[in-house]
């Protein structure tokens, strides 16, 4: 999982971020029309391109009572359907106000997001008032661009006002990671044309139809970008239908490749390069109580998985996932594999897996905490691990063995003491911060909002006593001082709620 994280800190997404410290200022009242472009014209097509203005508002999780920082982006959507239009989720995450300029016109339309997919990085918009759009052409999707074969980019990159139009070639049809989220694998397409700040949400064409949206970049790489394919943006559309997102199912199994000849021949599987190991089942997952470590897939759906665990599909060789990734929840797909007992099959009902979310970057989200006589609790997650960079060595375990081991169904929240607000109640308690809670008083932490149920019981003990992961000591808090030290600390830290439980 941190191989998977760390591997997106390459990739970039290409939405441009402005410094400022409020958002940008509303569009003037009175402003012309747009002006018409003849049907069929050459630029006909960029009036369905828009310029996307966000201002946003980014949690503070390293004091998550705070409000939050200001800051905004330029971004690029267009035209799909009736008041419908695509762009990335990055382009509009956290935000608090999203302004659309057309081409070729001066005036600012107030929008607001219909749904997100964060997962998979795509939104939809809408606009307070659809009628100077009636006439702009909508976008249709094609198929998936095929290696070689040429495409062109159109955006607004580096904040430019005005459209920037470039041209690439399909270098790779891959599965990788989107950084968005930083935890999520989809089919990326590959192109030798930069993907800079500003170009995010841009549709990428090719015979005049929409083959992908751009949405990151490569640090390493000169020329290098990145566009989501249509399969992608088909399975956001077909999963919003039914007016919700309901996010990716999982497979809830790790592989390894089999490309060692004595491994396969331990494992008696024949020379012809096919096969994967299934080195892990998610407890509760999909393939739970069906498949087991060390059992080797071979087919899926019919496809043969060879030893790198890709297989042929669409005329491409990818991951094996993306038989998964083009299905929904409640939908079926069948396994073949090999194990000490010989070959069986089954049909695995698919299902999402909503505890690895907790891998994933989360939006439009609340920090959730507790102030407890100035210690500090939060619940673990990529956000927060990204804000405070721990370093102990049991955080970072139950970290990764979270959802893998199935810690998630034991503990809800792995609950951390992130900091020691300096009070006389906590006076040498500061190098407790950082660790994960275990217990408070006798009673395994469940969860956050359980953490806050033993700490305030009806009838409070003498001492509160909170064990923590790898400490030496537990940490002693006398309950009689508690409601004075909160008094302090609030007035000290100006920290209007000592809690906050919801997202």
């Amino acid at each position: 999982m941190f191989a998977r994280i760390l591997a997106t800190l390459a990739l970039f997404t290409a939405s441009q971020v402005l410094a400022q410290t409020e958002a940008p200022a509303a569009a003037p009242p009175e402003t012309p029309p747009i002006p018409d472009t003849p049907a069929g014209a050459p630029s006909d097509i960029y009036r369905s391109v828009v310029r996307i203005e966000a201002a946003a508002q980014v949690p503070d999780y390293t004091t998550p009572w705070n409000s939050g920082r200001f800051g905004g982006g330029i971004g690029t959507g267009f035209l799909i359907g009736e008041n419908t239009f695509l762009t990335n989720a990055h382009v509009v995450s956290n935000e608090r106000r999203l302004l659309i300029t057309v081409h070729g016109s001066p005036r600012k339309y107030p929008a607001k997001v219909k749904f997100i997919a964060h997962d998979c990085d795509l939104a939809l918009l809408e606009v307070e008032d659809f009628t100077d759009f009636e006439k702009f052409p909508k976008l249709s999707l094609g198929d998936v661009p095929q290696l070689e074969s040429q495409v062109r980019v159109i955006g607004y990159p580096i904040g430019g006002e005005r459209l920037s139009v470039t041209r690439g070639v399909v270098s790779r049809i891959d599965f990788s990671s989107y950084s968005h989220s930083r935890a999520d694998q989809h089919l990326i397409v590959q192109i030798d044309a930069a993907i800079n700040p500003g170009n995010s949400g841009g549709p990428v064409l090719q015979d005049g139809k929409v083959v992908g949206v751009a949405f990151q970049g490569l640090r390493q790489a000169d020329n290098t970008g990145y566009i989501i394919p249509t399969p992608v943006i088909r399975r956001f559309l077909k999963d919003i239908e039914d007016g919700q997102y309901d996010f990716y199912v999982d497979l809830g199994v790790a592989t390894f490749p089999l490309y060692n000849p004595a491994m396969r021949k331990a494992l008696k599987l024949a020379d012809n390069g096919l096969g994967v190991l299934v080195t892990d089942v998610t407890p509760t997952g999909a393939c739970d109580g069906i498949l087991k470590p060390g059992d080797v897939l071979l087919t899926i759906d019919g496809h043969e998985i060879d030893s790198a665990g890709q297989i042929l599909l669409d005329g491409e060789k990818v991951d094996l996932n993306e038989v998964v990734e083009r299905k929904f929840a409640g939908d079926k797909v069948k396994l073949r594999w090999q194990n000490s007992e010989g070959s069986k099959e089954a049909d695995v009902a698919l299902k999402p897996l909503p505890p690895a979310r907790m891998y994933a970057i989360q939006y439009e989200k609340k920090p959730r905490y507790l102030v407890f006589a100035g210690l500090v609790f939060q619940p673990l997650d990529t956000n927060l691990f990204a804000s405070a960079k721990f370093d102990n060595v049991n955080v970072r375990r139950l970290y990764t063995d979270y959802v893998p081991k199935g810690i998630f169904t034991e503990r809800q929240d792995i609950v951390l003491l992130t900091r020691v607000e300096s009070d006389p109640i906590n006076s040498q308690l500061a190098d407790f911060a950082g660790l994960a809670v275990d217990k408070i008083n006798g009673v395994t932490v469940k969860s956050l909002k359980h953490a806050d149920e033993l700490l305030h019981p009806a009838t409070p003990p003498e001492f509160h006593v909170i064990e923590l992961f790898g400490a030496p000591r537990p940490v002693v808090i006398p309950a009689s001082a508690v409601e004075a030290a909160n008094t302090r600390v609030k007035k000290t830290y100006a920290i209007e709620r000592l809690s906050n439980f919801t997202e």
